[in-house]
């Protein structure tokens, strides 16, 4: 009888063993597909990363930086004997600057040279910004744009450097007009920016200092809906209204406000699809008596010894 239970269980054992290495060799069989899978899966994820980063490399066509320079007329000046320099995008360098930085050149209006500190064309780009964005720059510099005040100061504040502002103005009836100013230049950021202007001529008038001492712009701060810096303290007067804040009247864009002035080139655009908007001002172009409605505008500024522009 012993000999009997000693046999069932030596007979147990080994089926139990057998059962056992079955068992493992199914779970190392179902282990090794999931590590095929794993395996295969990884090789998928790495593939797909390695496209996706090459794509982020290069996600546009390349924009086409041309060359450096202290400004655009500084390349104008420096390359324009030897070579053709074409307008485009440029990376400046201006003394004083603590970086370089990309600018829009125009190499072909009126002997070349001009850096775009602003255009305007259809809208597309949302001017009411706060104080930290004009300070800085928005937009698309082969589009709409804004330079930034820090930037727009690097450029004309550079030793034994003088700078000519033309502001150039297009109508929804699609004439166009001018303004320039020579001897254009900004105070530092501690003075907001304060902006002075030179003697004006073109055929668009000076709206800049307006038509009476409360319209004139020049010399007076930039102002934003956060930073206010305009004239209207504790308010005042605009076509028979009390305003205590250009910016806000001139739904929160950012300029150099006086009483508020006639000027503000960084207004909401007419075709905004906001019928409220108060528009891109140039308020002594006038037709008829009444103020042109601007569809586009753009602001250059270029060095006044070049001599390529007398």
């Amino acid at each position: 009888m012993c000999r009997n239970l000693q046999n069932s269980i030596v007979s147990y054992t080994r089926s139990t063993k057998k059962l056992l290495r079955n068992i493992m060799d199914e779970q190392q069989a179902s282990l090794d597909y999931l590590s095929n899978q794993v395996n295969e899966l990884m090789n998928r994820v790495l593939l797909l990363t390695t496209e996706i980063f090459r794509k982020q490399l290069d996600p546009f066509p390349p924009r086409p930086v041309q060359s450096h320079g202290l400004d655009c007329t500084d390349i104008k000046d420096t390359l324009g004997s030897v070579t053709e320099t074409p307008s485009g995008l440029y990376i400046i360098f201006p003394e004083g600057s603590s970086y370089p930085f990309e600018v829009m050149c125009d190499m072909d209006f009126r002997g070349g040279g001009w850096t775009l500190i602003q255009k305007r064309i259809d809208g597309t780009v949302d001017f009411q910004r706060l104080w930290c964005d004009y300070l800085d720059g928005f937009g698309d510099l082969l589009g709409e744009f804004w330079l930034g005040l820090k930037k727009i100061f690097y450029v004309v504040n550079q030793k034994d450097t003088c700078f000519m502002l033309h502001v150039a103005l297009e109508s929804e009836d699609d004439t166009f007009a001018y303004a320039s100013y020579d001897n254009f230049w900004l105070e530092d950021e501690t003075r907001f920016f304060k902006m002075h202007l030179g003697q004006y001529s073109g055929n668009a008038g000076d709206a800049f200092r307006g038509l009476g001492k409360e319209d004139n712009q020049n010399t007076v701060p930039f102002s934003t809906s956060d930073v206010d810096n305009d004239e209207c303290r504790p308010a005042c007067l605009v076509g028979g209204h009390s305003v205590k804040s250009c910016s806000h009247l001139h739904n929160n864009t950012g300029w150099w406000f006086s009483q508020c002035g006639l000027a503000n080139l960084n207004g909401i655009h007419h075709f905004s699809g906001k019928p409220r908007a108060t528009g891109i001002q140039w308020g002594t172009w006038t037709k008829n008596n009444s103020p042109v409605k601007i569809k586009s505008v753009s602001m250059k500024i270029r060095r006044t010894y070049n001599p390529y522009f007398k």
